[in-house]
């Protein structure tokens, strides 16, 4: 389980990355969203990777904590997902309105396909 998830983090940093360096600004949009993802996914793991386990210690009982998730990164991960989903939908309006001012979508401004 714990290779699957290293290998998916790992592609979907590689293939933000890739992107980021892209010349086009929907390509480095999507970078940064990929990038995110992974980011979450790397915290939310950080949680401990069981199944079928309750989240929070409940109360008047002694419990063992190596046996409950870690509910903190799964809050992090809620409020980074929405932090994102503005950034993103930010990030869009502004690449509209700069290719509505400028015609083209490149980094640059030049036009030119690269």
């Amino acid at each position: 389980m714990e290779i699957i998830l290293s290998l998916g983090i790992g592609a979907l940093a590689g293939s933000g990355i890739w992107l980021v360096l892209r010349p086009r600004t929907f390509q480095v949009i999507i970078g940064l969203t990929l990038l995110s993802y992974a980011i979450n996914l790397f915290i939310f793991s950080m949680g401990r990777l069981q199944t079928g386990m309750p989240p929070i210690l409940t109360s008047g009982e002694a419990g063992d904590p190596a046996q409950y998730a870690d509910p903190l990164p799964q809050a992090l991960v809620l409020t980074a997902i929405v932090i994102g989903f503005a950034t993103t939908a930010l990030f869009l309006v502004v690449l509209l309105a700069s290719r509505g001012l400028t015609g083209t979508d490149h980094v640059d401004g030049t036009g030119r396909n690269t």
